[in-house]
């Protein structure tokens, strides 16, 4: 189904720099995730320079693993779903709502993976960017916390009429709250909902097509970087970076950059090289 077979497993392994046991455990799928998370890059770049982004296998792998690039939240389940087939984990994938607090109904453009073992579910939510460091268990109140990121997942309606999941995080300080913004009592807003509904490969596809191409999706004319670290969150929101501490006082570092800093900043903060020809296409959009 996820084309485990094709998956160059040694080179993935290496990639996140994962020398661990194999066995399909909650051990191994625990330190595969948070090494997933910390090793392969969030980016947009592709949608922003071709409005085209592959999501077969072999490219897949090509862009991640075998190239200092990262990809969205589809590239992430289609390369991350291949190992965990090969390494014989019971799996499946389901799509989202991303809302970070929003009361709208957005389309499902979130992917992720639930993993069945030792008669749970958990929730492996490796392709968000800010993704947790850990998995997170699909019960009714289940927090999470590694003493610098948390986590709440919930059970409750996640559209009209519909039971499923919601995601919370702590809602942080929000400058522009509007009227469509919800954030609880105690400070926290829901970062994304989903149901159980089972996806697969092809419908990958069709979210992918969309978040790269059409007019309306948040991230196909706009570039947009993420990498996470255990302290600290690095963003890049068109040519806006800024760094999120948890815990630390204040608000975020944040400043502007010109379109000439985009490309080093893009090497050394996230750890993205791109060739002369993609530096070229970018920097007319950043300008």
């Amino acid at each position: 189904m996820w084309n485990g077979d094709a998956l160059d497993l040694d080179a993935y392994l290496a990639h996140l720099g994962y020398a661990g046991d194999l066995t399909p455990s909650l051990a191994t799928l625990r330190a595969l995730h948070r090494a997933h998370v910390l090793s392969v890059r969030w980016e947009n770049l592709e949608a922003v320079l071709r409005k085209h982004r592959p999501l077969d296998l072999p490219s897949v792998q090509a862009k991640l693993v075998a190239n200092p690039r990262g990809g969205t939240c589809f590239e992430h389940v289609t390369l991350y779903a291949a190992a965990l087939e090969r390494l014989g984990f019971s799996f499946f994938v389901v799509q989202g709502r991303v809302r970070m607090g929003s009361t709208r109904i957005r389309p499902e453009t979130h992917a992720m993976v639930i993993v069945e073992l030792e008669g749970k579910r958990w929730l492996s939510d490796i392709g968000f960017g800010s993704s947790p460091l850990d998995l997170i268990e699909l019960t009714d109140a289940t927090d999470v916390s590694d003493g610098v990121w948390e986590y709440r997942l919930r059970r409750q309606e996640v559209s009209p009429g519909e039971e499923g999941w919601a995601l919370y995080q702590p809602a942080g300080k929000r400058e522009s709250p509007d009227a469509h913004t919800e954030v609880t009592a105690d400070g926290w807003m829901v970062r994304h909902t989903f149901t159980l509904h089972r996806q697969y490969p092809v419908d990958l596809q069709v979210s992918n097509h969309f978040g790269a191409s059409h007019p309306r999706s948040a991230f196909s004319d706009r570039v947009f970087l993420q990498r996470i670290h255990p302290d600290r969150l690095h963003l890049l929101d068109h040519r806006t970076l800024t760094t999120v501490r948890p815990g630390v006082p204040g608000p975020p570092e944040s400043r502007e950059l010109e379109p000439h800093e985009v490309p080093k900043v893009l090497t050394d903060i996230f750890g993205i090289e791109l060739s002369a020809q993609d530096i070229e296409l970018l920097l007319p959009k950043l300008a």
